[in-house]
Protein backbone atom coordinates (compact mmCIF):
# COMPACT_ATOMS: atom_id res chain seq x y z
CA UNK A 1 0.00 0.00 0.00
CA UNK A 2 2.38 2.26 1.20
CA UNK A 3 5.08 1.06 -2.11
CA UNK A 4 6.28 5.00 -2.89
CA UNK A 5 7.93 4.95 0.31
CA UNK A 6 10.40 2.48 -0.73
CA UNK A 7 11.42 5.03 -3.26
CA UNK A 8 11.89 8.42 -2.03
CA UNK A 9 14.80 9.65 -2.41
CA UNK A 10 16.02 6.78 -4.75
CA UNK A 11 18.27 7.93 -7.52
CA UNK A 12 16.35 6.26 -10.43
CA UNK A 13 18.44 5.20 -13.65
CA UNK A 14 18.76 7.83 -16.23
CA UNK A 15 16.01 5.70 -18.85
CA UNK A 16 13.32 5.90 -16.35
CA UNK A 17 14.47 9.83 -15.53
CA UNK A 18 13.61 10.57 -19.33
CA UNK A 19 10.54 8.24 -18.90
CA UNK A 20 8.76 10.62 -16.64
CA UNK A 21 9.79 13.67 -17.80
CA UNK A 22 7.56 12.90 -21.01
CA UNK A 23 3.96 13.05 -19.18
CA UNK A 24 4.21 16.69 -18.89
CA UNK A 25 2.02 16.31 -21.94
CA UNK A 26 -1.06 14.23 -23.20
CA UNK A 27 -0.25 11.86 -26.22
CA UNK A 28 -1.95 11.38 -29.12
CA UNK A 29 -0.24 7.83 -30.03
CA UNK A 30 -1.91 4.13 -28.89
CA UNK A 31 0.32 1.31 -28.35
CA UNK A 32 -1.21 -2.15 -29.19
CA UNK A 33 0.89 -4.14 -26.82
CA UNK A 34 1.52 -8.46 -26.55
CA UNK A 35 3.73 -9.51 -24.15
CA UNK A 36 4.64 -13.01 -23.88
CA UNK A 37 6.15 -13.78 -20.46
CA UNK A 38 7.28 -17.43 -18.72
CA UNK A 39 4.11 -17.58 -17.35
CA UNK A 40 1.14 -16.17 -15.61
CA UNK A 41 2.37 -14.85 -11.72
CA UNK A 42 4.11 -11.61 -12.46
CA UNK A 43 5.91 -11.79 -9.35
CA UNK A 44 7.75 -15.15 -10.27
CA UNK A 45 7.88 -15.23 -14.10
CA UNK A 46 9.46 -12.76 -16.42
CA UNK A 47 8.64 -11.02 -20.02
CA UNK A 48 10.03 -13.06 -23.01
CA UNK A 49 8.99 -10.84 -25.69
CA UNK A 50 7.28 -8.11 -26.29
CA UNK A 51 5.23 -7.09 -29.70
CA UNK A 52 4.10 -3.24 -30.17
CA UNK A 53 2.77 -0.95 -32.68
CA UNK A 54 1.84 2.08 -32.36
CA UNK A 55 -1.25 3.92 -33.92
CA UNK A 56 -2.33 7.67 -34.54
CA UNK A 57 -4.96 9.09 -35.91
CA UNK A 58 -6.83 5.59 -36.71
CA UNK A 59 -3.76 4.49 -38.39
CA UNK A 60 -1.86 1.67 -37.57
CA UNK A 61 1.96 2.77 -38.35
CA UNK A 62 3.97 0.02 -39.47
CA UNK A 63 6.77 1.66 -39.49
CA UNK A 64 6.12 2.72 -35.80
CA UNK A 65 6.30 -0.82 -34.38
CA UNK A 66 8.57 -3.02 -31.97
CA UNK A 67 9.32 -6.87 -31.90
CA UNK A 68 11.91 -7.79 -29.37
CA UNK A 69 12.84 -10.62 -27.64
CA UNK A 70 15.34 -12.60 -25.11
CA UNK A 71 18.31 -14.16 -26.96
CA UNK A 72 17.30 -12.70 -30.16
CA UNK A 73 18.10 -9.59 -31.35
CA UNK A 74 20.57 -8.18 -28.60
CA UNK A 75 19.06 -8.68 -25.47
CA UNK A 76 19.94 -11.17 -23.32
CA UNK A 77 18.20 -9.84 -20.01
CA UNK A 78 15.06 -9.07 -19.21
CA UNK A 79 16.19 -5.88 -18.06
CA UNK A 80 17.50 -4.55 -20.76
CA UNK A 81 14.46 -5.48 -22.81
CA UNK A 82 12.17 -3.42 -19.98
CA UNK A 83 15.00 -0.50 -20.70
CA UNK A 84 14.34 -0.86 -24.30
CA UNK A 85 10.65 -1.35 -24.10
CA UNK A 86 9.60 1.63 -21.89
CA UNK A 87 12.31 4.31 -24.27
CA UNK A 88 9.55 3.11 -26.94
CA UNK A 89 6.37 3.37 -25.44
CA UNK A 90 6.82 6.75 -23.59
CA UNK A 91 3.79 8.78 -22.66
CA UNK A 92 1.81 6.05 -25.35
CA UNK A 93 -1.87 5.24 -23.98
CA UNK A 94 -1.29 0.89 -24.16
CA UNK A 95 -3.72 -1.20 -25.70
CA UNK A 96 -4.14 -5.20 -25.06
CA UNK A 97 -5.82 -7.90 -24.41
CA UNK A 98 -6.14 -8.33 -20.66
CA UNK A 99 -3.62 -5.50 -20.42
CA UNK A 100 -4.09 -5.59 -16.25
CA UNK A 101 -1.23 -8.69 -16.74
CA UNK A 102 0.75 -7.18 -18.92
CA UNK A 103 1.11 -3.96 -16.38
CA UNK A 104 1.87 -5.92 -13.40
CA UNK A 105 4.44 -8.16 -14.95
CA UNK A 106 5.92 -4.99 -16.46
CA UNK A 107 5.95 -3.41 -13.30
CA UNK A 108 7.90 -6.19 -11.50
CA UNK A 109 10.30 -5.91 -13.90
CA UNK A 110 10.78 -2.11 -13.27
CA UNK A 111 10.69 -2.92 -9.33
CA UNK A 112 13.78 -4.91 -10.20
CA UNK A 113 15.22 -1.99 -11.52
CA UNK A 114 15.02 0.62 -8.85
CA UNK A 115 12.08 1.99 -10.96
CA UNK A 116 8.44 3.19 -10.28
CA UNK A 117 5.27 1.84 -11.66
CA UNK A 118 4.78 2.64 -15.56
CA UNK A 119 2.26 5.76 -15.24
CA UNK A 120 0.98 5.10 -19.36
CA UNK A 121 -3.45 5.43 -19.31
CA UNK A 122 -4.65 1.82 -20.21
CA UNK A 123 -7.37 0.77 -22.29
CA UNK A 124 -8.46 -3.26 -22.77
CA UNK A 125 -9.69 -4.56 -25.84
CA UNK A 126 -12.06 -7.70 -23.99
CA UNK A 127 -13.00 -4.75 -21.22
CA UNK A 128 -14.14 -2.92 -24.67
CA UNK A 129 -15.87 -5.65 -26.19
CA UNK A 130 -18.09 -6.44 -23.19
CA UNK A 131 -18.96 -3.00 -22.71
CA UNK A 132 -20.34 -2.85 -26.36
CA UNK A 133 -22.15 -6.32 -25.84
CA UNK A 134 -22.97 -5.39 -22.39
CA UNK A 135 -21.47 -8.72 -21.00
CA UNK A 136 -20.31 -9.23 -17.66
CA UNK A 137 -20.23 -12.75 -17.09
CA UNK A 138 -18.17 -14.36 -19.64
CA UNK A 139 -14.33 -14.01 -20.69
CA UNK A 140 -12.77 -13.95 -24.35
CA UNK A 141 -9.55 -15.17 -25.63
CA UNK A 142 -8.05 -12.98 -28.55
CA UNK A 143 -8.47 -15.69 -31.04
CA UNK A 144 -12.31 -15.80 -29.90
CA UNK A 145 -12.38 -11.84 -30.79
CA UNK A 146 -10.17 -12.13 -33.93
CA UNK A 147 -12.92 -14.19 -34.94
CA UNK A 148 -15.94 -12.37 -33.62
CA UNK A 149 -14.46 -9.15 -35.79
CA UNK A 150 -13.66 -11.01 -38.87
CA UNK A 151 -10.00 -10.01 -38.33
CA UNK A 152 -7.36 -12.23 -40.29
CA UNK A 153 -6.17 -15.37 -38.15
CA UNK A 154 -1.92 -14.27 -38.19
CA UNK A 155 -0.24 -17.17 -40.05
CA UNK A 156 2.23 -17.19 -37.09
CA UNK A 157 2.19 -16.91 -33.57
CA UNK A 158 4.29 -13.99 -31.83
CA UNK A 159 3.91 -11.25 -29.94
CA UNK A 160 4.39 -8.77 -32.81
CA UNK A 161 1.28 -10.78 -34.84
CA UNK A 162 -1.15 -10.51 -32.02
CA UNK A 163 0.17 -7.21 -31.35
CA UNK A 164 -0.77 -6.12 -34.73
CA UNK A 165 -4.15 -7.76 -33.97
CA UNK A 166 -4.80 -5.89 -31.10
CA UNK A 167 -4.71 -2.89 -32.74
CA UNK A 168 -7.03 -4.05 -35.35
CA UNK A 169 -9.65 -5.00 -32.97
CA UNK A 170 -9.23 -1.63 -31.13
CA UNK A 171 -9.88 0.48 -34.48
CA UNK A 172 -12.94 -1.65 -34.77
CA UNK A 173 -13.91 -1.65 -31.37
CA UNK A 174 -13.63 2.27 -30.69
CA UNK A 175 -15.05 2.86 -33.81
CA UNK A 176 -18.41 1.14 -32.79
CA UNK A 177 -18.36 2.40 -29.33
CA UNK A 178 -17.66 5.88 -30.69
CA UNK A 179 -14.91 6.79 -28.99
CA UNK A 180 -12.47 9.15 -30.52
Amino acid sequence: MFDWIKNINKPYPEFWKEYLSKFDEKSNRYIALSVETTGIDPKKDVVISFGAVGIINDTILISDSLEISINENRYETEAAMIEHFVEYIGNSILVGHRIHFDIDIINEALDKLDCGRIKNEALDIEIMHKKLNDINDKSFSLLELISQYKIQKPDRVSSAEDAFSIALLFLKLKSKLGLK
